[in-house]
């Protein structure tokens, strides 16, 4: 990768991880967030195990807490976030 293909943001970046708990299916619960993320019109890059977001500051803040509340909704569910405003970005080409 070379620096030409990074970006950095001028809000924050999320690595985000969402474990549905006693759940009899996984798939609504983080369907749910990511539909959240997508909705707030924040760069949405979803992996194996987990999720990386982008955008300005209070849109990550505040779709982060939305996302969470919508998983939950689901059931018990467990969030782990990583937030920086230092990290470098690669654009997704959606």
């Amino acid at each position: 990768m070379t620096n030409e293909e990074l970006s950095y943001p001028t809000g924050l970046t999320a690595q985000v991880s969402i474990y549905p708990l006693r759940q009899p299916h996984l798939s609504p619960a983080i369907d749910a967030a990511l539909a959240i993320w997508r909705e707030r019109g924040l760069d949405v890059q979803p992996g194996a195990m987990s999720t990386l977001i982008a955008g300005e500051a209070e849109a990550v803040w505040e779709a982060l807490r939305a996302a969470f509340a919508a998983a939950a909704a689901c059931g018990e569910t467990v969030m782990v976030v990583t937030v920086s405003n230092a990290c470098p970005w690669m654009p997704s080409h959606q």
